[in-house]
């Protein structure tokens, strides 16, 4: 008797959804003082969840949960099975907890598996794509996305007569899961999912959290995949719960049964960042996956160049974050892709451009640049944009050899175009006989031709920045004055 390969799989996070029910009976009837001390010690425990004072990393959120089926839910991520097992003891020693009881839970871990990238798996191979690299990471450490509506639902694989999950052969099931994840491609920016493992732990095989700010997206998005066979013949779903994110602070606005989040608020939980990527894990994709930021490391680069009179702010003022990666794709099967990435974006305040660059140098890599307002919007949005065609690398990556520094956005005057082309092969002449020196590029916006970046590779940082304190570099400055139609921007990623 053949025995199927189970896909190998990685963990993370611990992910427990705490659905609780209010005792509005007792409530109504508790005196001031003690609604007043519930009140103060639900909202110091849910503001030190969400601040993750309990644990080195993690998340949480607070949510007003939609029907009969609970009143309150409390989203928990945390590192270790202790962690979450503390803050469920802890809430019982709030005096809120005296007027609740808990309606549901569910406990499972976030996940990637092999149906993903089996050569994550090998030991034997070494994963180059960078970008793939930060999707895993984004999978199993994710951040509750910023969204107002939330829907959850645990599911597992059938195993019937007729249909029978894991009887398939490993490669038809990886093929049911990759055409699934084509649909949520359509959904990406407008839903987000944690997708987390619960075999072992609880009643389904998965839990699926689905986070949009407009619940439709939610429902057309789980209608369209009811059609598809992954879930048409090898689904089978519990019960579906929704809730709507409110600010801890808000928890009397809640008990009093006004309107959360609070007019006025700002709203502070909604960023409108773009979340995270595509793909399958664990059986089933829908939207985006939620992910992780990480922080600005160039700011002693910039102070440094600063202190040269350099400008180094980044990309159209400070608040703007970019994302590069290289592909070596046909320049117009790629731009099709960025394209409809494009249009899902679009859907966010925080995205500002994103664009495709082509190399004036035929051997060199196609660039796709996306440029947001916030720093998580712009790490999420390099989630998925690593799924384009033949990804090689992304700008900012570290690489033990090396260090790149990228001058972005030199919007030419058009009457100069010329001149400003053949300046830089001037440079380019110069930089070639630079200790230290790689490669430079220019690339130019394939819908714009006067807007055009120069990348560059050095053997360290030390070499880039003697260049910045060259001669050739502050006349280049200088020539750039006459020329350019706005201030040159330079972001520097090492």
């Amino acid at each position: 008797m053949e025995r199927r390969r189970p896909p190998q799989t990685e963990e993370g996070w611990y992910v427990l959804h705490d659905f609780r029910s209010i005792d509005w009976d007792a409530w109504r009837n508790a005196p001031e003082r003690r609604r007043s001390q519930a009140i103060d010690d639900g909202i110091d425990y849910l503001t030190a969840c969400e601040a993750v004072d309990d644990a080195e990393a993690g998340d949480s959120a607070t949510f007003s949960v939609l029907g009969h089926k609970a009143d309150l839910l409390v989203l928990h991520l945390r590192p270790t099975l202790a962690d979450i097992d503390t803050l469920e003891r802890r809430f019982e020693q709030t005096a809120l907890a005296e007027f609740t009881e808990r309606a549901d839970s569910y406990l499972s871990v976030t996940e990637v598996s092999g149906y993903m990238s089996e050569d994550y798996f090998d030991e034997d191979s070494e994963v180059e794509d960078a970008g793939l690299e930060r999707y895993i990471e984004s999978r199993l450490k994710p951040e509750i996305p910023d969204s107002d509506f939330l829907s959850f639902y645990p599911m597992s694989k059938r195993r019937g007569p007729d249909h029978n999950w894991y009887e398939l052969p490993f490669d038809e099931r990886a093929d049911y899961l990759a055409n699934h994840g084509e649909i949520g491609k359509d959904y990406a920016g407008r839903v987000t999912q944690i997708i987390s493992g619960s075999v072992g732990l609880d009643d389904f095989e998965w839990g699926v959290t689905l986070f949009g700010d407009d619940p439709m997206d939610v429902k057309e998005l789980l209608y369209e995949m009811r059609f598809d066979p992954s879930s048409s013949r090898f689904a089978e779903f519990g019960r579906f719960l929704s809730a709507r994110r409110f600010p801890p602070a808000d928890l009397a606005t809640f008990l009093a049964g006004e309107r959360v989040p609070a007019e006025g608020d700002g709203n502070p939980h909604h960023g409108g960042d773009a979340e995270g990527h595509h793909g399958g894990s664990g059986g089933h994709h829908h939207g985006d996956d939620a992910t992780s930021g990480h922080g600005d490391e160039s700011g002693g680069i910039r102070d440094e160049l600063e202190d040269e009179g350099i400008y180094a702010g980044q990309p159209h003022g400070e608040d703007v974050h970019a994302v590069v990666l290289y592909s070596a794709a046909d320049s117009d099967d790629l731009f099709e892709e960025v394209d409809g990435y494009r249009e899902n974006f679009d859907h966010y305040d925080t995205h500002v451009k994103t664009a495709v660059y082509e190399a004036q140098d035929e051997d060199s890599e196609t660039a796709v640049v996306s440029l947001w307002e916030t720093d998580r919007a712009a790490n999420t949005a390099a989630g998925f944009l690593a799924e384009l065609p033949d990804v090689v690398r992304q700008a900012g990556d570290d690489e033990d050899d090396s260090w790149g520094t990228m001058g972005m956005f030199y919007t030419v005057e058009p009457e100069h175009r010329s001149d400003f082309v053949g300046t830089f092969d001037d440079v380019g002449g110069v930089l070639a006989d630079m200790d230290g020196h790689r490669k430079t590029d220019l690339l130019v916006n394939r819908e714009d031709e006067n807007d055009m970046f120069i990348a560059s590779r050095w053997d360290s940082r030390e070499d880039a920045m003697a260049f910045f304190r060259s001669d050739a570099f502050s006349e280049t400055v200088e020539f750039g004055r006459d020329v350019l139609a706005d201030r040159p921007r330079h972001v520097f990623l090492a």
